[in-house]
C-alpha cells in the first residue's frame, strides 16, 4: 500500500505566512534628522505616512495610557502623541538634552536622562514640573525602572556605572562598576536581573536586582568584525524570559541570546549600526533600527533571518509598535 504524503512543513509555512499577512497595527519610528516620525504598517510592511515632532527625536515609548511619547534632545522636551490621531496632545518639558527616560507603572512621573547636566530627572507628567534631579556619572543615558516602581536604574557612559536609585527619595543607594560606555538595560520578566549593554567592552554585564553587584557578563563576538567594532545597545527579552536579542551596533548584526545558558544561539545580519531592537506583541518579529543605513530590518524570529529593509528617516532612534 503507498504511503500518503502529507506535507506539513508547506502547511505550516503557508499558516505562518497567513499569519504574518493578517498582522494589524503601527510601527512608530523616531529619526534624530527628520523632526517626524515614519509609520511602518505591519499588514504589508511598508511606509504609510509620517508625523511631525520636535526636534531631534530620539527615545520613544508608549505610555501606560497608550500614548507615543517621544523625548527630543534639541527641542529639550517630549512630545506626547495620540496614536489614534496622529496628533500632538502636548508637549512635556524635560530639562537639558534629555536623550533617554522611562516612566512610573502609573505613567504618572517621568525620570529623564539630561545628558549635559549630568543628571537624573524626575518630571511630573500631568503638570510637566521638575520634581527633583539626581546628580549622577557624566554622560547620562539609559534609564530603567522596576518592575514595582521604587528603584530606578541610570547609565553612566563616561563613569562605566550603573546608578541605583531610590525613587521614593531620590537617594543614590548604589554605584555599580560595569563595562565601558554603558547604554541601554533590560530587566529580566522575573525582575532578578538587570542586563546592561556596554557599547565600547562588546558585551552585556548582568547584575542581579537583589545584591546589585555583578554576577556575570555576555561576551560577543561576529566573525570577521572587529571587537571595536562590536558595539552593543539596544536590548529586549522575551515575556518568558528565555531569550534576549541585543542590537550590535557597527557590527551590523543582531545577537540571539539563550538567557538561562548565556550564550549567543544565533546572529542575523541587519543594517548599518544596529541600534535599538523591538518585539512585536506575537514575539514572531523583531524590528531592528539602523542608525547610519537609515532603515528598519524586519526579523523573522523563529528562522532566525531577515525578511525585509524598510527605508525610513534619517537617523532612525528608536520604535515603538501599537497593535
Amino acid at each position: 500500500m503507498p504511503h500518503r504524503f502529507f506535507p506539513l512543513p508547506a502547511a505550516l509555512l503557508l499558516a505562518a505566512t497567513a499569519c504574518f499577512a493578517q498582522a494589524q497595527g503601527t510601527a512608530y519610528v523616531s529619526s534624530e534628522k527628520d523632526d517626524a516620525l515614519t509609520l511602518i504598517d505591519l499588514g504589508t510592511l511598508s511606509v504609510k505616512g509620517t508625523i511631525p515632532t520636535c526636534k531631534r527625536a530620539r527615545h520613544i515609548q508608549l505610555t501606560p495610557q497608550r500614548l507615543l511619547m517621544v523625548a527630543c534632545s534639541s527641542s529639550n522636551e517630549a512630545d506626547l502623541i495620540d496614536p489614534a490621531s496622529g496628533k500632538s496632545v502636548r508637549r512635556i518639558p524635560l530639562g537639558d538634552e534629555p536623550e533617554a527616560f522611562d516612566l512610573s507603572p502609573d505613567g504618572k512621573t517621568i525620570y529623564v536622562s539630561n545628558e549635559d547636566a549630568g543628571e537624573a530627572s524626575f518630571i511630573d507628567a500631568a503638570s510637566g514640573k521638575q520634581l527633583r534631579s539626581v546628580k549622577v556619572g557624566e554622560e547620562p543615558e539609559g534609564v530603567k525602572v522596576s518592575a514595582d516602581g521604587k528603584t530606578l536604574y541610570v547609565t553612566s557612559e563616561v563613569a562605566s556605572l550603573v546608578h541605583v536609585i531610590d525613587t521614593a527619595s531620590g537617594k543614590l543607594l548604589k554605584n555599580i562598576r560595569v563595562g565601558k560606555r554603558p547604554r541601554r538595560m533590560a530587566i529580566t520578566p522575573d525582575g532578578k536581573e538587570l542586563w546592561v549593554t556596554n557599547e565600547l567592552s562588546a558585551n552585556v554585564s548582568i547584575v542581579s536586582t537583589a545584591t546589585h553587584e555583578v554576577i556575570g557578563n555576555l561576551n560577543f563576538e561576529v566573525k570577521g568584525a572587529r571587537a571595536a567594532d562590536i558595539t552593543p545597545v539596544g536590548i529586549t527579552f522575551t515575556k518568558d524570559g528565555q531569550r534576549a536579542f541585543v542590537g550590535l551596533g557597527r557590527a551590523n548584526h543582531v545577537a540571539f541570546v539563550d538567557v538561562p545558558g548565556r550564550k549567543v544561539s544565533a546572529l542575523v545580519l541587519v543594517g548599518k549600526r544596529a541600534w535599538n531592537v523591538t518585539l512585536d506583541q506575537a514575539q514572531a518579529r523583531l524590528y531592528v533600527v539602523n542608525g547610519l543605513s537609515d532603515d528598519v530590518t524586519v526579523v523573522d524570529v523563529a528562522g532566525a533571518k531577515a525578511i525585509k529593509s524598510i527605508p525610513v528617516g534619517r537617523v532612525p532612534y528608536g520604535l515603538v509598535i501599537v497593535e
